[in-house]
């Protein structure tokens, strides 16, 4: 039976997962990043290439020779400059990096107002951030995380999807850049942007031979790791919502309504005929894993009280600045006061995180939203269940679970349907 692979890169690490036709797990495998390199940005796209074949390496050989699709997902807005054969020119920025804030003012010049792109983050003030710091030649391509992963398996440089696009300032009601964009003359290749799943091409010969796979394996145009952990958690109706408790914090609810504000963070993804509205914060399990381990936080979540508030109010962040539903680069983190008990500070940690995936909802409702009905949740986090009875006191609508919780699910589910269609 033929398989379909998805590869989703996270922020700590990389997962792999190859699915049947009818979406079981065949083989799975992962990679964790060391912490030291991914702080080394002079190393992170080595890092990604080596991630990237070491997890294809990982599937057992009967899967290899049965794989006809692959997609991958990547975190969003993690940018970096390439030459025509595909070569770095720049370090990576990731998808966190405000950096851009220094762009603001121009973005706005040239921008619609409340437009995705106007944001410190967004790919597009990482761009313009790269051609007043860095060396620029025409012939270079800017490419998001994934963008990149995909061509060093296809072949074809300057191929984004719908979804990385966004923040880059792609339009997809006309499905071209929009002619403000168009008329700065910018001088790098912006580019060609097609729908998810679109595929994209046939595997490198020598990766196929290489790596045992199938040389008519097709690479398809991926996502971005929120899109993904949407797809695989089996949400499909408006008023759905998909929350990931990674290493971030981010939100998708399923609304007939466009909705973008980048006063608050919020945008909107165009998916099939409905609209995925969201945010992403920098809250999150990161934030968590800076003062308990893995083994920490199990244990010490299971003496939570779940049905009791904690009466500690903080915005637990890793480092300065938020993006949704406070979009403030210069924001403080609050971790203060910290009780002698961790089990009362880790009770605080999650309840104010849950505080503010709450405000998220009800900021993306105020702005015009479909009403929310449900929340599924992917990530880490998700398998916390005192955590989940502690969101779902302050949301209020039920907590489903997820088909599956892993974003490179999704992806191959991506994948496969990408090749069906």
């Amino acid at each position: 039976m033929s398989c379909s692979i998805g590869i989703d890169f996270g922020t700590s690490g990389a997962r792999i997962i190859a699915i049947d036709g009818t979406g079981n797990i065949k083989a799975e495998g992962q990679y964790s990043f060391d912490k030291a390199l991914i702080k080394n940005s002079d190393r992170l796209a080595v890092l990604w290439q080596n991630t990237l074949f070491s997890l294809l390496e990982q599937m057992p050989m009967a899967v290899r020779q049965e794989v006809k699709a692959i997609a991958i997902d990547g975190t969003s807005a993690t940018v970096l400059l390439c030459d025509e054969n595909g070569v770095p020119v720049t370090t990576p920025l990731l998808y966190n990096d405000a950096r851009g804030q220094v762009t603001l003012e121009r973005l706005k010049a040239i921008a619609p107002p409340h437009h995705p792109v106007i944001s410190a983050t967004s790919s597009l003030a990482k761009l313009l951030w790269f051609l007043e710091n860095s060396s620029i030649k025409p012939n270079y391509y800017l490419l998001h995380q994934a963008d990149w992963l995909a061509f060093l398996l296809h072949g074809q440089i300057g191929i984004s999807d719908y979804h990385n696009a966004l923040k880059l300032g792609y339009d997809v009601s006309s499905l071209s850049y929009p002619t403000w964009l168009k008329n700065r003359q910018l001088p790098v290749h912006l580019p060609e942007v097609v729908a998810s799943g679109t595929p994209l091409g046939e595997i490198k010969p020598e990766i196929a031979n290489r790596l045992h796979l199938s040389p008519n394996c097709v690479i398809l145009a991926g996502t971005t790791d929120s899109i993904a952990a949407f797809l695989a958690s089996g949400a499909n109706s408006p008023g759905e919502a998909v929350t990931s408790l990674g290493s971030t914090l981010v939100l998708k609810l399923l609304s007939t309504t466009r909705v973008d504000d980048p006063r608050y963070g919020i945008y909107s993804h165009k998916l099939g005929d409905l609209w995925l509205v969201g945010g992403a914060s920098n809250t999150g399990g990161a934030v968590l894993h800076k003062f308990f381990t893995t083994e920490e936080l199990e244990k010490l979540s299971s003496q939570i009280d779940p049905t009791t508030e904690s009466p500690l109010d903080y915005y637990p962040l890793a480092e300065k600045g938020d993006r949704f539903p406070i979009n403030d680069p210069n924001l403080p983190p609050k971790l203060e006061p910290r009780p002698e008990s961790s089990v009362e500070f880790l009770h605080g940690l999650l309840e104010s995180i849950a505080k503010i995936e709450a405000r998220g909802y009800q900021l993306l409702q105020q702005l015009g939203a479909t009403p929310l009905s449900c929340i599924y949740t992917a990530g880490g986090g998700a398998k916390n269940q005192n955590w989940t009875a502690i969101r779902q006191r302050h949301l209020q609508v039920p907590m489903l679970k997820s088909i599956n919780t892993a974003a490179a699910y999704g992806s191959a589910l991506l994948a496969s349907r990408g090749l069906n269609s």
